[in-house]
Parts: structure tokens; C-alpha cells; sequence
């Protein structure tokens, strides 16, 4: 089993990123070094408990700028990094690709270049590990199963880039012998998601009384995986997984989209005390989205048979977690729906770029 001493975490201050620092500070005694561009999807104040903790660390870099991105490596000199950062809304890829390309694509190579060049006279029990999605692997019809074999198929401009990103992680592993992992995951849901994706946009536009919209006829099919699975599998990767190796990452739990806007509906009348179909008159079938992908399955057998992962928690344990979270946490729905969040980090953050 690897053992590290510090581990950077790019993108820290969003979804994933977030809960996976809250879960390796509390798991381990890592130094963590946090660097984040801080743009609208990742919020600096979901880590303000441990903030002023000795082994937390935060720099404002956008991972595409060379000269900082190599200044916070020497600096800190980490054995791990861990890759969270990108774009990752299928709509704004489609309506604003430009961003996909640099932040996926280019923002991910600065990082391999960093991590060769820190890494160059002595690489053993170093690791950089890629976060990919199953969305790279293209739409699946109603049987079958994405493998790690599966050959890559991307279909919008945010899928093709983190197939393009996966492409050139795996080149650096067989042409530097750069130590890396790769993993590819299934739809993440669970606290401090920002509300553009599915779950939390259903379930703020519930507490507020507006439109559900749903895309075509609902019947799209995605494989749901709590967060904090997905980060007990990142973890037991990077202290187990084989360098070089791809990991899927699934939750075996498919669900069409208007399925699981039926399920919000119902479990948020319960718990606000309304009919049980009262939420539902607002769901609003919308002209379907540009390449929108049928269905998403991961086989993830590789995963359990190597590494021993297995998910801890079932389907209805971990959405009512996740809506918990958002009805007593409204205020920082609030805060990054208004730009309020915004306003706050240019006043304090401003320079810092």
C-alpha cells in the first residue's frame, strides 16, 4: 500500500473535489495543498471548517498557468496529485466548448508537465491520479455495460475533452513512465453540488416552487454513485491501484431521468409535508439536449476484485442525505444561484490569480 506525505487536490473547492478533502483530512494525516481558479462551480467557504487547520493549504491558480502551477509544485513538493479540476456541464460545453478545451485538455497536460519535471530524478511512490468520466465511453443501448476496455466514443465537446485529457495521461504513463491511475465514474450526487446538475437543480427548484425541466421524454438512463463512494474508491486507487491502469467507478444504480425527478417530488412533499404528488404538476418536458447520450452503465468489477472496494451506502440512504443537506443548507443554495458567492471572492480573491 503507497503512502504519501502531502497530496494536492486540483479543484478542491467543488463538488467532488470538496467532499474528498473533508474526507481524506478526516481519514488521514496528510498535508493537503488545495489549488482552484475559484470560478462559479467551486466555492471556497464548503472548506471553511478546516480552513485554519496546520495541514490544509489553499492557492488561487488556474491550473492552465504554467509558471504558478510549477511555482506550487516546488513549493510544496507532493507525492500525490490528485486531478479533480475541469469543466464539467454538458450544456455549457455545447453552448461554450472554448473553456472544455483549455481547462480539460490543456489545464490537465500543464499539470503531467508539472508532475514530470518535480518528479524527474525520483518517481517511486509518487502518483498522479486522473479523474475521468463514463461519459467518454459514449451512449449505451438498453443492455450492456461500459468496461474499461470499452472504446472511447465521446459525443458532446465536455466528453470529448476529458477523453482527450484521459488520452493524454495514459501517453505520458507509456512515454515518461510518469506513475499514474486513471479513474472513470459514474453520475456523482450528494451535498455542495452546484444546483445546474440534475439532482440539486430538481430539488432547489422544488423548494422554490418552480419548473422541473426535463429533457425529451425522461427516459434517459444514468448510473447514480453517492460522492462519498466515489471518493472511498479514489482513495483505495491511490493506495492500491496498479500504475498505469484504468478504474471504473460505478453505482449500479440506473434511473431515468424522470424517474428520479418523480422520486425528489415525492420524498421532498414527505418531508415538507405536502400530497405526495403535489411537486410533480411542476415538471415540464423540454426540447431534448444537442448529443444527449441514451444510457450510462459502468461494470466496475475491476475495481472490486482488485482493490476490494464496494459502495457503503444504497440509493435511498444517500438522496436522503443529499436532500437533508439542501433543505438546511439553503442559504448557500442562495449564495452561489444569486452570484452573492461571486461578489464575496472577487472582493477577497480578486489579486490572487
Amino acid at each position: 500500500m503507497r503512502k504519501f506525505d502531502t497530496v494536492l487536490v486540483t479543484g478542491g473547492c467543488g463538488f467532488i473535489g470538496t467532499n474528498f478533502i473533508k474526507y481524506i483530512f478526516d481519514k488521514t494525516n496528510y498535508k493537503i495543498i488545495n489549488i482552484d481558479a475559484l470560478t462559479y462551480a467551486g466555492n471556497i467557504k464548503n472548506l471553511i471548517d478546516i480552513e485554519n487547520k496546520d495541514r490544509y493549504f489553499f492557492e488561487r491558480v488556474n491550473i492552465c498557468d504554467a509558471k504558478k502551477v510549477n511555482s506550487i509544485f516546488e513549493k510544496y513538493k507532493p507525492d500525490c496529485i490528485v486531478h479533480f479540476a475541469a469543466e464539467s456541464h454538458v450544456d455549457r460545453s455545447i453552448f461554450g466548448p472554448k473553456d472544455f478545451i483549455d481547462t480539460n485538455i490543456i489545464g490537465t497536460f500543464t499539470l503531467l508537465e508539472a508532475a514530470r519535471n518535480l518528479w524527474k530524478d525520483n518517481a517511486n511512490g509518487k502518483l498522479f491520479h486522473h479523474i475521468s468520466t463514463d461519459e467518454v465511453y459514449g451512449s449505451l443501448s438498453d443492455t450492456g455495460y461500459f468496461y474499461e476496455t470499452t472504446a472511447y466514443d465521446p459525443r458532446s465537446p465536455y466528453s470529448a475533452s476529458k477523453a482527450s485529457s484521459d488520452h493524454i495521461v495514459k501517453a505520458y504513463y507509456h512515454t515518461y513512465n510518469l506513475p499514474v491511475t486513471i479513474s472513470n465514474c459514474s453520475n456523482n450526487y450528494g451535498p455542495y453540488q452546484f444546483p445546474e446538475k440534475l439532482i440539486p437543480l430538481m430539488i432547489s427548484n422544488i423548494i422554490e416552487e418552480k419548473d422541473l425541466p426535463v429533457y425529451g421524454d425522461g427516459k434517459n438512463i444514468r448510473d447514480w454513485i453517492f460522492v462519498e463512494d466515489h471518493n472511498n474508491a479514489v482513495l483505495d486507487i491511490i493506495y492500491k491501484g496498479r500504475v498505469g491502469e484504468t478504474y471504473n467507478i460505478g453505482g449500479e444504480n440506473e434511473i431515468t431521468n424522470i424517474d428520479m425527478v418523480n422520486i425528489l417530488c415525492e420524498k421532498l412533499a414527505s418531508k415538507m409535508n405536502k400530497d405526495k404528488d403535489y411537486y410533480k404538476r411542476l415538471i415540464k418536458f423540454v426540447k431534448d439536449r444537442a448529443g444527449h447520450d441514451r444510457r450510462y452503465a459502468i461494470n466496475c468489477d475491476k475495481i472490486k476484485k482488485e482493490l476490494g472496494w464496494k459502495r457503503q451506502y444504497d440509493f435511498n440512504t444517500a438522496i436522503d442525505i443529499t436532500i437533508d443537506w439542501y433543505l438546511n443548507n439553503k442559504e448557500w443554495i442562495y449564495d452561489v444561484k444569486s452570484g452573492e458567492y461571486q461578489k464575496w471572492i472577487e472582493l477577497n480573491y480578486s489579486n490572487s490569480l
